[in-house]
């Protein structure tokens, strides 16, 4: 072989040498900075985890339930004086004033009566009258007879024997004789005057009767039903329980939206509590406030009546109508609270992943109190300031490292929904 041939194919081959060896010294170079960087950062990248704060807000329980619109009075009204319908000046749909006729009776025997009575007062004034004169005239015999007897009496005092023994006690009778005539005539004064008081009751009585004829309006309101026309016999509504009413009257300016709560929170409702109400027949929406409950269980719904009173000035609410209600209670103006997103609950054990300091998740069971529809009052467990996880828990496990960042949606729809309320 030449020797120039040789020389080269030696020089190749050392050259292949190197490059091998600078490969795999830059191979082991990459292997231990990649066995470095995995011995540093064995957990790989820590991964995000939305959170919130837990905060003090207003946190309420809102019962929605569906209440009923009643007239604030609403009456059947009757005669109490038995008669024939003379006029009825009211039908239904009419708006009347407290104090209105809406029908007159007519009573031909009642009329009777209280002309009657009328005469009887007459009477007793004219034997009051009489007794008067009576007295008057008893009284003057009196002090003549009175007075001769006390002249006799002085005049046999004086010179004994003058006047007969006779004659003074003859006297001395008559005397008191008048006395007892005056005191006769007293009498019958007063009992002609105890006679003009009962005449005048029986007048006041059959007068009073006399109004009944004519049936008023109680109250401002409308008239909702008409049970009978000109002509129709009413029978007295004191005397038989079926008889027919003439009109049945509501006063509809102030309605009652009567709702039932149920027994769980029938001991939260309180005068005053705010109630958002939504009318759908007629599209209105307005707030109301409680004004009166029962504070008592109907045992058959176990629901307790509690009642809103509506103004209703244009009278665009009837009675029957429904309206939707949301009525707040156990609200609570400033209590310690969680978004029902970071609740986790298992039987009667509720949890937070609560995120430390450390960025490491913990697992916290806490107590709640009341729950709203976005929030919810926490009694134990956690602090105000804690991070609390929301939304995927189950992603999650305790003692796990996480990248914390702030939930702009639980906060938007806390003050959305519950903040604005």
């Amino acid at each position: 072989m030449n020797p120039t041939k040789r020389w080269v194919s030696v020089k190749s081959g050392v050259a292949a040498l190197a490059v091998s060896v600078v490969a795999a010294a830059c191979f082991l170079t990459s292997c231990g900075r990649s066995g470095a960087n995995t011995k540093s950062d064995p957990e790989g990248p820590a991964p995000r985890a939305a959170v919130v704060e837990v905060r003090r807000r207003p946190v309420a329980n809102t019962l929605s339930i569906a209440g009923e619109f009643l007239p604030y009075q609403e009456v059947e009204l009757h005669a109490k004086v038995s008669g024939y319908i003379r006029q009825i000046n009211v039908d239904i749909g009419d708006h009347v004033k407290k104090g209105q006729i809406l029908a007159v009776l007519e009573v031909p025997e009642l009329v009777a009566q209280v002309s009657e009575a009328v005469a009887g007062v007459k009477h007793s004034q004219e034997e009051i009258a009489r007794a008067r004169n009576e007295v008057t005239r008893a009284e003057a015999d009196h002090a003549a007879l009175h007075a001769a007897a006390t002249r006799l009496r002085q005049a046999s005092e004086t010179r004994p024997g003058l006047i007969a023994e006779q004659e003074l006690d003859d006297a001395t009778a008559k005397d008191r004789s008048s006395q007892a005539q005056v005191d006769a005539a007293k009498s019958a004064l007063a009992a002609a005057q105890q006679q003009l008081s009962v005449s005048q009751a029986n007048q006041q009585h059959y007068s009073a009767m006399s109004d009944y004829s004519r049936i008023t309006a109680p109250f401002d309101g409308v008239v909702t039903w008409r049970y009978a026309d000109t002509g129709s016999l009413i029978q007295a509504g004191t005397s038989n329980m079926t008889s027919m009413p003439v009109v049945k009257l509501s006063e509809v300016d102030v309605l009652r939206l009567r709702i039932p709560v149920p027994e769980s929170l029938a001991a939260s409702v309180h005068d005053g509590e705010v109630a958002d109400i939504r009318v759908q027949a007629t599209g209105e929406h307005f707030a109301g406030k409680v004004k009166r409950f029962t504070d008592a269980l109907d045992r058959s719904t176990r629901t307790m009546q509690v009642e809103i009173d509506v103004p209703n000035p244009n009278y665009k609410l009837t009675p029957g109508m429904y309206a939707d209600v949301s009525l707040k209670v156990q609200n609570i103006p400033d209590a310690l609270t969680v978004p029902v997103q970071a609740l986790s609950r298992s039987g009667d054990k509720t949890t937070v992943l609560m995120v430390n300091e450390h960025n490491r998740v913990e697992e916290r069971e806490i107590r709640v109190g009341v729950e709203g529809a976005n929030r919810v009052q926490v009694l134990a467990g956690v602090d105000e300031g804690n991070k609390v996880i929301v939304g995927s828990l189950s992603s999650f496990q305790a003692g796990e490292r996480v990248e914390p960042h702030m939930s702009a949606l639980a906060d938007e729809s806390y003050n959305t929904n519950e903040g604005a309320q």
